[in-house]
């Protein structure tokens, strides 16, 4: 499979056969450019201007927002629910943790997660391979939780995202508290390809680099 970042929370997913998932597309009022992607998939971790933006998808997609089970185009997704805060939705609401199953793959996009993630969080989530996590603070968690939740998580690669960089104003930290806490790198790449086979090798961190594309 193929993970790439489009920036902010959104990743295309792309399986072996090119099944298209792409998570939480934004406005670009954000400050990203939303590329030119078309989808069969498209999730939502919450309905927030930054993380549900349908119209910028192009292509006749299924939309998930929802927690439970489904299964689209032979891809195996479940949605759990957690929070966008640390007082169980109080401040900003409630917030889905999506799993997939891509290629024998489990990938699981955190959303905009408020919290650690407590004991019957993580049995719903189960088994991690590829964890893509918000790091930035303030409307999330920050790198310090992020940390945790890896604990909890045990994935063997970790993306992180829902950082400052130099397209977005928001008052979030970059990126770099978390690849220092966790020995991870930057890559210059904006994607990277993922086999099983690379899952038999040592957790590792790896934040892809952003690059708007047509």
């Amino acid at each position: 499979m193929n993970i790439k970042w489009l920036g902010h929370s959104s990743f295309k997913l792309t399986s072996e056969k090119g099944t298209v998932i792409v998570t939480d597309p934004f406005d670009e009022s954000v400050g990203y450019p939303m590329p030119n992607v078309k989808a069969d998939i498209v999730t939502s971790s919450h309905s927030h201007f930054d993380h549900n933006y349908f119209k910028a998808v192009k292509g006749n997609f299924d939309i998930v927002d929802t927690v439970g089970e489904h299964n689209i185009k032979g891809i195996n997704i479940k949605g759990v629910n957690t929070f966008h805060d640390d007082e169980h939705g109080a401040k900003r609401g409630k917030n889905i943790v999506f799993v997939f199953d891509i290629d024998g793959i489990r990938v699981c996009h955190m959303g905009d997660l408020g919290h650690v993630l407590t004991e019957k969080q993580v049995e719903e989530i189960g088994p991690v391979d590829v964890l893509l996590i918000p790091v930035g603070g303030y409307y999330t968690i920050d790198a310090k939780q992020a940390v945790e939740v890896m604990n909890q998580l045990k994935p063997k690669i970790t993306i992180p995202m829902h950082y400052k960089t130099e397209f977005i104003n928001f008052p979030i930290d970059t990126v770099d508290n978390f690849l220092d806490m966790t020995g991870g790198k930057k890559i210059l790449s904006t994607e990277m390809g993922i086999t099983k086979k690379d899952l038999e090798s040592e957790p590792k961190v790896i934040a892809l680099n952003y690059q708007y594309s047509v």
